[in-house]
């Protein structure tokens, strides 16, 4: 697979969760999302690539500033988004 040849996104936000059985990736960009169902040994290879590559960067550009919190809700929710889509409807006559 030629990587250079892939149409690229930039990916605005990584939602993660989980069952006992898989976890579940969901990536956006703008209006477009995608979910990648995966193993739990396969999302432990995931972390540890990333985790390897943001190593790499990091002693070659200097140190990532950032913070994650846990719990941290984001402002824009799918439910406000379907109720945004019903305001939307035309008004009902009298």
């Amino acid at each position: 697979m030629d990587f250079d040849s892939i149409p690229k996104q930039f990916c605005e936000n990584v939602v993660a969760g989980h069952t006992r059985e898989h976890f579940v990736l969901i990536m956006s960009a703008g209006t477009n999302a995608a979910a990648y169902a995966l193993t739990p040994q396969h999302m432990k290879r995931v972390v540890q690539s990333l985790s390897h590559q943001l190593s790499e960067y990091e002693q070659q550009f200097g140190t990532v500033d950032a913070k994650w919190t846990p719990g941290i809700e984001s402002p824009f929710q799918t439910k406000d988004i379907k109720r945004g889509e019903d305001d939307l409807s035309p008004p009902e006559k009298l």
